[in-house]
């Protein structure tokens, strides 16, 4: 019986069964279980996070970084360029939370907000 009768015996295609065979060759039964849960390599040593680390906490220069705050798309191009490891921007972030850091984000405030009215207002308020 050749590949391809095989695959259509097993509902799949001959691609998948000849992947299925090497990895049964390989690793034996354990090899065909799903291993989505088995823990990746990291693709960063732990001096080059350690070095992301103090990049984000300095924050961009804008006259070298050509922005004003560091965003996902910003630190996938540095870290390619630093590292050579190049991430997609979704794992950029997840790589920044497991390195500790959060999303924040600023308050939103008004133009014609005046600090000294808002002073004022905050003097005059009875405390809670």
């Amino acid at each position: 019986m050749n590949r391809t009768e095989a695959a259509k015996i097993g509902g799949m295609d001959r691609q998948t069964l000849r992947d299925w065979v090497h990895r049964l060759n390989d690793l034996g039964p354990e090899g065909l279980k799903d291993d989505w849960a088995r823990p990746k390599p990291r693709r960063l040593t732990a001096a080059q996070e350690a070095e992301l680390v103090a990049i984000v906490e300095a924050g961009p220069d804008h006259a070298v970084h050509g922005v004003v705050r560091w965003r996902r798309i910003d630190l996938q191009k540095l870290i390619a360029e630093r590292f050579g490891v190049a991430y997609h921007e979704r794992t950029v972030g997840r790589l920044l939370k497991d390195l500790g850091f959060s999303h924040i984000s600023a308050r939103c405030r008004h133009p014609g907000q005046k600090p000294e009215v808002m002073a004022a207002y905050k003097k005059t308020s009875p405390k809670p």
